[in-house]
């Protein structure tokens, strides 16, 4: 049986993407490997410095998407498809 929250030393720099299921996200590349799950998984860490928490959704095709809600984008000053960002998930929820 697995205890959480667990710790996670993921990190990577990605950009952001814009899609009709999310309106701003990221994709977590090796997600399901690195995580051993392809279903939804709750996580906690940093991008660009900024303290966040969210769950990250399975694309379907193999990594997770990293949804990026407004506030999080406004403290980042980054929103636009495209706009690298720095993503260290710290530890895992569920």
């Amino acid at each position: 049986m697995t205890t959480y929250p667990q710790p996670l030393d993921v990190v990577f720099t990605a950009p952001i993407e814009k899609d009709g299921a999310f309106a701003t996200f990221v994709t977590v590349p090796g997600s399901a490997e690195a995580l051993g799950t392809r279903r939804p998984v709750k996580v906690g860490g940093t991008i660009d410095g900024h303290e966040f928490a969210a769950t990250l959704m399975p694309s379907g095709a193999g990594p997770h998407w990293l949804p990026l809600r407004a506030a999080l984008c406004t403290a980042t000053g980054k929103s636009r498809a495209g706009e690298q960002v720095t993503v260290e998930l710290r530890q895992r929820f569920s």
